[in-house]
């Protein structure tokens, strides 16, 4: 039995794309061998089963999958490209396939997106990378997030790392978490310091971080407690973040599921700011799972415009609610609809009654039967590829690291565009 090692593998199946995976191939079986979490050996590992494509729920081959697909798209007046969970080859592709066909684009995971999109548009932010926080921070603030459940090794990589090239010591880095049900235990330090923990509902975050915020200005709040935390407490944290060398705010805005979140955004992003005046401070988004970074970052150099664009007029128009794909469905303003999902996602395709294609993996358990489905490659494991990290600064080539037969996403919308008229 042959063993096949292949050493710094980035990890595709969260984004902050952890690139020292060590995976085994023994014929065709893969194991992370080394520096994997549950993410990732949930996506190397398991065996897939022989999937075909389907047309109707019945075997096809790939042409005749291929040409469903096209007959679909050449009726439809208004079709909807979403999910969107594939590669930055996939994501030119589908949105060459949008141009072609007046389709509107969004991704699965664009809810939370916009929660930050709207902040930076209309007020801007001061952010950072993973380096800077594993190289320089000092003081931390997770706010709504624990950091760790939809990114596992968040603090292995980029806290509690012994190699940070400024700051030495990080081990003496001061964890402070505010909101709700959020796991600290990686809070706590390796010399064994415990986090600060701030306890509220997630709604109440941005009262509290907007206190503090009214404390650093120095502001006098006359109340003895602010969304159940008492305000001697918040007064000696506001003064913690005016002492920090280079503090961090760490959000997760797909976590941050309540009416208005932007809101809340918007407060931290003010907060930011004004400690700017005093110290060095930045915020830090943890998102874009399922390719949303890579899609936000594609279909901005390509159209001009994050997320939620329509071809439909022959040309690019944004609207950030009218061309979600959830308001699309609702209102009935989709005649098809193509969804993408070639990772691991837990989302499934909405069911919509109208034509459906799903491209996605050869694990997908779908509860509707659409009328294309065809199994696809997962970047970075049947296929090589490219995907931007969480920040949004560094992209990072995917490896290939099992022999497979399903073409990649890339490959299918290819074929796709090569049998529908140009222009």
């Amino acid at each position: 039995m042959s063993l096949k090692t292949f050493h710094d593998v980035p990890c595709p199946f969260c984004s902050l794309l952890c690139d020292d995976l060590v995976i085994g191939n023994r014929n065709g079986v893969l194991t992370v061998k080394k520096n994997g979490c549950h993410k990732a050996i949930r996506g190397f590992e398991p065996s897939r089963p022989d999937a075909s494509p389907l047309i109707k729920g019945k075997k096809a081959t790939l042409a005749e999958a291929i040409g469903g697909m096209v007959a679909i798209l050449r009726k439809a007046s208004q079709p909807l490209i979403t999910g969107l969970g594939t590669d930055v080859n996939g994501l030119r592709s589908a949105i060459q396939l949008a141009e072609r066909t007046g389709a509107i684009i969004d991704h699965m995971h664009s809810a939370g997106m916009m929660r930050n999109l709207r902040v930076l548009q209309d007020h801007g932010w001061i952010m950072t990378t993973l380096a800077e926080i594993k190289n320089r921070a000092d003081l931390i603030i997770f706010a709504g997030t624990d950091g760790t459940g939809n990114f596992p090794r968040f603090f292995e990589r980029a806290i509690w790392h012994k190699d940070a090239l400024f700051n030495k010591k990080t081990g003496q880095r001061e964890i402070i978490y505010i909101g709700e049900k959020l796991d600290t235990r990686a809070g706590k330090s390796p010399s064994g310091r415990l986090p600060v923990v701030l306890e509220c509902r997630q709604e109440q975050i941005g009262e509290i971080i907007s206190t503090l915020h009214a404390l650093a200005v120095g502001n006098i709040i006359r109340t003895a407690s602010v969304a159940g935390i008492r305000i001697s407490e918040l007064e000696r944290l506001a003064e913690k973040l005016k002492q920090a060398a280079y503090g961090v705010l760490v959000w997760a805005p797909g976590e941050l599921d309540f009416p208005h979140a932007e809101l809340t955004v918007r407060a931290f992003c003010e907060l930011i700011k004004y400690l700017n005046r005093v110290t060095r401070f930045a915020g830090f988004s943890l998102g874009g799972n399922d390719g949303g970074a890579s899609a936000a970052n594609v279909c901005a150099w390509q159209s001009g415009y994050p997320l939620r664009v329509s071809y439909g007029k022959g040309y690019p128009e944004y609207d950030p609610y009218k061309y979600s794909a959830r308001n699309a469905l609702r209102r009935k303003e989709v005649d098809a609809m193509v969804w993408i999902s070639s990772f691991i996602a837990d989302t499934k395709p909405p069911k919509a009654r109208i034509p459906t294609i799903v491209l996605s993996t050869p694990t997908t358990a779908l509860d509707f039967r659409p009328d294309v489905f065809i199994p696809t490659g997962t970047p970075g494991l049947d296929h090589r590829g490219q995907l931007f990290r969480t920040d949004g600064v560094v992209s990072l080539p995917l490896k290939q690291v099992v022999e497979s037969r399903y073409p990649s996403v890339a490959d299918i919308l290819n074929q796709v565009l090569a049998s529908l008229p140009a222009g």
